[in-house]
């Protein structure tokens, strides 16, 4: 009898640890928790040509709305080998948005990130390495940030936050839009002909350059946030990307010696939040020099 017993815990014991096992190698199940615990409800939209997960969490409509933009995730296993599924595996846009305490929230993740592909037949590896910043790519988000967001009438009421290859989107969008408050990146990836010329990989001439709209969205208060560690998107990156501008006195850079490309950003970030921009009332414009 006592033998039974035991073999009964026993095994219910090891199924609750293979459950746990399970939903512990799932990233959704993680990135749910993660944004309830934020208050964050998942959502998926169907765009003209993905079905993008998203992150939301919309309090009060007439305040602005700080758009999250996911990184590149696991585009690729190595060098030479992309991945069969770029959902990332820290999700660390996902992770400064869960920190964010502002009235409106929306990260989104990038496409095919999330969602399994027999769910999106558009979704394709080219999506998440030469081509993730294509034009497909960056209408996708566009339209869910139009999906998401109520319009204000002449009012500018979107902050963008871009994480790694998410600042490059953030940027190539903010040019599009006129109703861009702010830029954040973290990590950005500003110019990636630059970043693919440090790393030896090919170039990507299906997807555009987030440098070649500097002077664009050079009237536009912006941070951009590097790691001084960061041996994937070193600060030189940024500093290109300013001078790019001509130098805008509305872009800003910070370059954070604790950090690296994936680590000492999600413990900082309310702070990181709270420094103030240039070009905004009751801030002296920088020296652009």
């Amino acid at each position: 009898m006592l033998s039974t017993l035991m073999r009964s815990h026993f095994l219910s014991v090891l199924v609750i640890v293979l459950v746990m096992a399970s939903c512990a190698e799932n990233p959704l199940n993680e990135a749910d928790n993660m944004g309830r615990r934020a208050g964050l409800q998942r959502e998926q939209f169907k765009t003209d040509s993905f079905l993008l997960t998203t992150y939301i969490r919309i309090s009060d409509k007439t305040q602005p709305y700080n758009i999250y933009i996911e990184g590149d995730g696991r585009s690729w296993l190595a060098a030479h080998e992309p991945s069969t599924d770029p959902t990332p595996h820290k999700f660390l846009g996902l992770a400064l948005a869960s920190k964010d305490a502002a009235e409106n929230v929306i990260y989104l993740a990038r496409p095919c990130q999330f969602t399994s592909l027999n769910r999106d037949p558009f979704c394709a590896q080219t999506y998440w390495t030469d081509r993730r910043f294509s034009e497909e790519v960056i209408t996708s988000l566009n339209q869910a940030i139009d999906h998401f967001v109520s319009p204000f009438t002449n009012q500018k009421n979107l902050n963008i936050i871009g994480y790694s290859g998410g600042g490059a989107i953030a940027v190539i969008i903010a040019a599009r839009r006129h109703d861009v408050l702010s830029i954040r990146t973290v990590a950005g990836n500003l110019d990636q002909e630059e970043v693919n010329v440090i790393h030896h990989v090919d170039q990507m001439p299906g997807s555009l350059n987030a440098r070649t709209f500097a002077l664009q969205v050079a009237s536009i208060p912006q941070m951009h946030f590097s790691g001084v560690r960061d041996d994937v998107i070193p600060p030189a990156v940024s500093e290109d990307f300013r001078r790019a501008s001509s130098l805008s006195p509305c872009i800003e850079l910070q370059a954070l010696p604790f950090a690296n490309h994936e680590d000492g950003w999600i413990e900082n970030w309310s702070a990181l939040l709270k420094e103030p921009l240039p070009c905004q009332p009751g801030r002296s414009v920088i020296d652009p020099k």
